[in-house]
């Protein structure tokens, strides 16, 4: 996630997305319902964040963290954006999968 903050901190959303899983089964759910796969998941986030005053600058606070399997960790936590125009936040939790050997969010949850 750590990788994630500095991408986003940057405008850089496609380096934001190689935390998730590169798949049309990637689960995104936010305030208009399930939207299926990465390139939507991508395609949302750019239309939602157009340019760097809209990202402002992402901070994650974890507050929960459980190993479900040695494939799976589920995480729950807090993001809020500082912006000048504005700030947002919320909270989410995460599905992370091993894949290939790779730590990758395969459903996201974030209101």
């Amino acid at each position: 996630m750590t990788k994630q903050t500095e991408s986003w901190n940057k405008g850089d959303l496609e380096s934001f997305m190689q935390t998730y899983w590169h798949s049309d089964s990637l689960m995104f759910i936010g305030k208009n319902g399930i939207k299926w796969g990465w390139q939507t998941t991508l395609d949302n986030y750019k239309k939602g964040y157009p340019d760097t005053a809209a990202m402002g600058k992402l901070d994650f606070n974890i507050l929960v963290v459980k190993k479900l399997s040695g494939e799976y960790y589920y995480v729950v936590g807090k993001w809020h954006l500082q912006r000048t125009i504005g700030d947002l936040g919320g909270h989410y939790d995460l599905l992370f999968r091993k894949i290939k050997g790779k730590w990758l969010i395969i459903a996201d949850h974030s209101s």
